[in-house]
């Protein structure tokens, strides 16, 4: 005699448990239909209003009709409004972005810096073979790398120096 139910999980013929049938509704297969159908007959008549002389209308039975100005004005309009519109969100956002001297343009709230009554943990990882902690750099100290302690703005004899002078190579001893 045939079972009628699934056998057992390790069955080829049967899954078990059974798969859930899927109801899946088709609504929005002929809401698509409709909207494309819809858009493609609102673009014919936009054409014969705009193409067709003003005899063939009147004999289609259209006895008013916007004027022919609105043919040309209705995309022109749409295109500066479609460009308006990127302007606008482009325009927000340089206006959301904080100025150059704002500290939130070099560090946020997540920044991960050493305690101030730790020993410098950047001296203390200058070693060869030391695995450092995970720390963001603060600025200052990567300013002072990359372009050295600032100097005076002139000199003895008064000639204008640079800003800042690179630092020389110097090897740091760990504690």
């Amino acid at each position: 005699m045939a079972e009628t139910g699934p056998t057992s999980p390790v069955s080829p013929l049967a899954p078990y448990p059974p798969l859930p049938t899927e109801v899946r509704s088709r609504a929005p297969e002929f809401y698509g239909f409709a909207a494309w159908s819809g858009t493609y007959l609102l673009f014919v008549i936009y054409l014969l209003w705009a193409l067709l002389p003003d005899e063939y209308i009147v004999w289609l039975g259209v006895s008013w009709y916007p004027n022919r100005d609105w043919a040309l004005l209705l995309p022109a309009y749409s295109v500066i409004l479609v460009l308006l519109t990127y302007f606008t969100y482009f325009a927000l956002a340089i206006a959301g972005t904080p100025s150059f001297s704002d500290m939130s343009t070099i560090t946020d709230s997540r920044a991960s810096l050493p305690a101030a009554d730790e020993p410098n943990p950047y001296l203390l990882n200058a070693c060869e073979n030391a695995i450092p902690e995970l720390y963001d750099i603060p600025i200052g100290l990567v300013n002072r790398v990359v372009y050295g302690r600032r100097k005076p703005e002139n000199d003895a004899a008064g000639e204008a120096r640079p800003l800042y002078t690179p630092l020389t190579s110097a090897v740091v001893e760990p504690h």
